[in-house]
């Protein structure tokens, strides 16, 4: 989290701030460095234009964002850039370093957006292109079934430790935001491919030992953007367009998919480890837009008692 060893008090108030939202606030290792990313933008722009980055007033806040949204940010890059600083302001003062909170003048509304899904073809599709007799291709097979079979985040995936699978009871226990643990079960074909990955071919690629559940060729833990290539790699391989997959892509299939087979929205909500039922509302609203499309498109969509 260097900036510029010429400011080291900014660097000290930084590196503060970092364990404040860590600590504090239970922020996770990749709220951090999406945290840090912003701060380190905050202050390229404060040293070109010769403010002090410490200095969060409304008019370089302000001129900041604008900067942002000229260089084409999204309105949501824009908005989550306007929540860091309003943080590390809130911050300061909480630690005494300024003695009142900037006023920011109201940002747009964000695009709304709704969460990419895929169709059960397409992820048997993906699952398919696993199946070339290989250690690795069992290794991506079990990634992305489990991905999809459980709706964990990548991150929570790539940390899976073989100790967390209860192979008896068909259950993992997992951490995820907020180091907040859950137990999400793992069954039917799901169970059935973990199983075999863990029996018959984990152990052709556990070169030192290793505690982690998903190993890279070399022996390795698998990391967040290693899963994602792959994910990418098996995709194109099953024909699948780019634009259609993302990192959440399989978790939010999975909880579109168990909507619309009728789970309850708490129930769901405990198995995406979500601590707001808000957040697993955008599944019920997404499904409802799916299907009003289908309805206004597809062209035989109203034609009931067909055979």
């Amino acid at each position: 989290m260097r900036f510029d060893e010429d400011d080291p008090a900014f660097q000290s108030t930084l590196d503060s701030f970092r364990d404040y939202i860590m600590l504090e606030r239970g922020c996770s290792e990749n709220t951090l460095k999406a945290y840090v990313s912003d701060l380190k933008q905050w202050y390229s722009h404060c040293r070109r234009v010769g403010s002090d980055p410490m200095h969060l007033n409304s008019d370089n806040i302000a001129r900041f964002l604008r900067e942002q949204s000229a260089r084409g940010m999204s309105k949501s890059t824009v908005q989550r850039n306007a929540a860091v600083l309003s943080s590390f302001a809130r911050y300061l003062v909480y630690d005494g370093v300024s003695g009142k909170m900037p006023i920011l003048d109201p940002l747009p509304a964000r695009d709304k957006t709704l969460p990419q899904v895929m169709t059960e073809g397409e992820i048997q599709r993906i699952i398919n292109s696993c199946e070339d007799g290989t250690a690795l291709g069992k290794r991506d097979r079990a990634a992305i079934e489990l991905a999809y079979g459980t709706g964990m985040r990548a991150s929570e995936i790539c940390s899976l430790k073989l100790k967390d699978i209860d192979r008896g009871g068909g259950l993992i226990y997992t951490r995820g935001k907020g180091d907040k643990e859950r137990c999400v079960p793992y069954v039917g074909g799901v169970r059935k491919t973990i199983e075999e990955y863990i029996n018959d071919h984990r152990p052709k690629l556990d070169r030192y030992k290793e505690p982690w559940l998903l190993l890279t060729k070399s022996g390795r833990k698998m990391s967040r953007e290693f899963l994602w290539r792959l994910l990418r790699k098996r995709g194109k391989m099953a024909g699948i367009s780019s634009s259609r997959l993302h990192p959440h892509v399989l978790r939010h299939t999975f909880a579109t998919h168990l909507l619309r087979r009728g789970m309850d929205q708490r129930t769901l909500q405990e198995l995406l480890g979500h601590s707001s039922i808000l957040t697993t509302e955008k599944y019920t609203h997404l499904d409802l837009e799916v299907r009003d499309l289908y309805d206004k498109f597809f062209p035989r969509s109203g034609l009931e008692g067909e055979e």
